[in-house]
């Protein structure tokens, strides 16, 4: 029998839509400080000859450049003052939550609660700047390391370069925040997906464009494009996967009335882990070919270098092995960060709920950990397939631009999210219609409602 959420959920229509006005609002906000966020990517940063620029990324767009630029929307190519996007963010948050396992006082700040959050959330942004400023800084060196690039090159342009990306990636962190305060969904994920999004068309056309000039193998875009739609709906089918596991209550007892015991569910998601372990594998097997591309050795560069960018570098098949396995760990390790069985087996004890058939304690933390790590297995290996299959196509056909299979997982995954954020405040808003209906039936004392 369908639960009472469940059932309000059902009957969700746009009638409901048009009287929740503080989601409407929400969504208003939401919208607007995205479109906030795609002019600021067509604001180029001063100094850069914009022409000389892009003819310089169309030789590495299907490379690192690439990646990065379809996470910006575009910002990258236009070298834009959103260039950074929210990826200094991205990358410190997934550092403090590391260390938030291995440093004793930042553990007990994640355990404080609200209080504790708002701290870790400070240090985030402290170290969202530290970064933010490394990386601009190495990219104003690149980029007068490369002849023509610069207008005038010198201090004055390393320091307004530096200011004007680390700028654009706090003024996006605050504009993310501000939309998952205000708006509706989580806003830095949004901000990326909005990128990807307002990129997609120009891939699609230009792709188009080269298979009927004969540039690209058509049957290599087919297979793109089929392996793309199977994604899609593998990755709905993933995402919305979870094992429920019963959880009873015992019978409780209040004055002089007897409660039977209640059964719920705690639901294990297949894919706990959500896009971190591509996007923390990704930053760190092109941490060393971003620090030579933008170091300008070029040609001058040393054998081992030549040597490792042979094997490693991006496309080559050292790069898929290790991303692969890169996945699999940062699945597994972000995994045991965001559920611990110890501590969920502890507080289903505290509340009186146990499994069926498993004792309290200690063999219901063996439990869902033998159930977490079979689901991880699986998630593992779909979001491996996800992410390797595109990218080994893309290398092995050529195709002259970047779209990944974490792209697609980063935009159904938000999608998904942000609907289910809706139909919460949806629920929400009908849970508040019945209750003001069910008082104004019920102001009558008991003896005259009888």
């Amino acid at each position: 029998m369908a639960s009472a959420a469940e059932q309000l959920a059902a009957n969700i229509n746009f009638a409901a839509f048009s009287k929740a006005t503080d989601l409407q609002k929400r969504i208003w906000f939401t919208l607007l400080a995205l479109i906030v966020y795609r002019i600021g990517t067509f604001i180029p940063i001063p100094g850069v000859d914009p022409v000389a620029f892009e003819h310089a990324f169309q030789s590495q767009q299907n490379g690192i450049l690439g990646m990065f630029n379809m996470m910006s929307g575009g910002a990258v190519k236009r070298m834009a003052i959103f260039a950074l996007n929210v990826m200094p963010y991205i990358s410190a948050s997934i550092i403090i939550q590391l260390m938030s396992t291995s440093i004793p006082s930042l553990e007990r700040l994640k355990k404080e609660g609200e209080v504790g959050r708002k701290q870790l959330n400070q240090y985030t942004r402290y170290l969202t700047l530290v970064l933010a400023i490394a990386q601009s800084f190495g990219i104003a060196e690149g980029l007068m390391a490369s002849q023509g690039l610069v207008t005038n090159p010198g201090p004055f342009f390393v320091a307004e370069t530096v200011i004007t990306l680390t700028g654009g990636t706090m003024f996006l962190m605050w504009l993310g925040e501000q939309i998952t305060s205000r708006g509706i969904g989580n806003g830095v994920s949004l901000i990326i997906m909005a990128g990807i999004i307002a990129d997609a068309p120009r891939i699609i056309f230009q792709t188009l464009s080269l298979a009927r000039a004969g540039d690209v193998n058509y049957f290599g875009v087919l297979a793109i494009g089929a392996i793309m739609i199977a994604a899609i709906v593998l990755i709905v089918f993933i995402e919305r996967s979870q094992r429920r596991l019963v959880v009873q209550y015992p019978k409780r007892q209040q004055g002089n009335r007897m409660f039977m015991g209640e059964s719920s569910f705690l639901p294990l998601k297949l894919n706990s882990s959500g896009v971190i372990p591509p996007i923390f594998a990704s930053s760190l097997l092109l941490l060393p070919q971003t620090v030579i591309t933008f170091s300008g050795m070029g040609a001058n560069a040393p054998d081992w270098v030549t040597t490792f960018l042979a094997t490693f570098g991006y496309g080559k098949p050292g790069h898929m092995v290790l991303y692969g396995l890169g996945i699999i760990f940062f699945t597994f390790f972000y995994t045991s960060i965001v559920f611990n069985p110890e501590e969920t087996a502890d507080n289903l004890r505290k509340y009186g709920g146990f499994l069926p058939g498993i004792r309290p304690g200690k063999k219901t933390a063996e439990y869902l950990d033998f159930v977490l790590t079979r689901l991880t297995v699986l998630g593992a290996a779909y979001i491996t397939v996800v992410c390797l299959l595109p990218e080994i196509l893309i290398s092995y056909y050529n195709v002259p631009f970047y779209l990944g299979g974490t792209s697609i997982l980063i935009v159904i995954s938000v999608t998904l999210d942000t609907v289910a954020q809706i139909q919460s405040h949806l629920v929400a808003h009908q849970y508040e219609g019945l209750i003001k209906r069910s008082k104004l039936r019920g102001n009558a004392p008991p003896s005259i409602r009888r």
